[in-house]
């Protein structure tokens, strides 16, 4: 598979960028490696001349990104989201090492797959309600007094990990398996369907009463974690929602009996 075409299956999102310069550097670090697929959620300032002037040339980035309000959106058409966080947070999803994570994004990629490299705010990182929506996360392995890379040199480490192992895989001289087409259906859902039937679930545990005096929030995050493990395909997610909608069906004749 070209280059070109796997760099159009990677998209960089950085989340909440309080300065931007750091956007700036940013796109002139994925622009070096190769890269071009730019998303920016709930920018601070932008568009900004302090970030064209530190793209220094990489000016194609910045006018082709995507500007969402929100994580959600931003990660729309993606299948598989990977973030970067210096710190071990409340999230207990599988952390990986810059190379086990490219390895992981280039493989989702040649399947096809849209992929999210998520980077979070320059002071805070990501949050945990982001970081929660991701599939796993990737921790630079800096050391622990002084762990917290600025955010444009993050950027660069990955890219240059993702670049580095599409050289030599390009360099490979050995014969390739055709490419399987697959039907859409058997796409596992993007984030953004995912989001839908977190909600559709969140609703239907409030109907038939499920909580019962738990945590809903701890209920959900544990349930997210295990569907994002899961990464159930179209056609599943579907099935998913009939269950939810008869078990929504049967609350609300209980509760008329009631």
């Amino acid at each position: 598979m070209a280059l070109s075409e796997l760099n159009d299956r990677l998209r960089f999102v950085l989340v909440r960028t309080s300065h931007s310069g750091n956007i700036g550097s940013a796109a002139r670090a994925m622009r070096t490696m190769g890269f071009d697929q730019l998303t920016l959620v709930a920018p601070h300032r932008f568009p900004d001349p302090e970030a064209t002037a530190l793209a220094a040339g990489a000016d194609d980035v910045l006018g082709k990104a995507s500007i969402q309000d929100d994580l959600v959106a931003g990660l729309t058409g993606t299948t598989f989201a990977l973030g970067l966080s210096a710190r071990r947070r409340g999230v207990n999803i599988p952390e990986l090492d810059p190379r086990e994570g490219v390895a992981q994004a280039l493989a989702a990629a040649r399947r096809g797959e849209q992929v999210a490299l998520v980077f979070g705010n320059e002071r805070t990182g990501l949050e945990n309600d982001e970081l929660s929506r991701c599939h796993a996360m990737i921790r630079i392995p800096s050391v622990d007094d002084f762990s917290s890379l600025n955010l444009s040199q993050a950027v660069q480490v990955v890219a240059y990990e993702l670049r580095s192992a599409l050289l030599a895989d390009e360099a490979k001289d050995v014969a390739r398996v055709p490419e399987a087409v697959l039907d859409p259906d058997e796409v596992p859902a993007d984030a953004e369907q995912l989001e839908r039937f977190f909600t559709h679930l969140g609703q239907t545990l409030d109907d038939i009463e499920f909580h019962k005096g738990r945590s809903p929030v701890t209920i959900m995050l544990k349930l997210r974690k295990l569907f994002l493990r899961a990464r159930p395909e179209l056609r599943e997610l579907r099935i998913l929602h009939g269950i939810l909608a008869d078990a929504q069906r049967m609350a609300e004749i209980a509760h008329k009996k009631d």
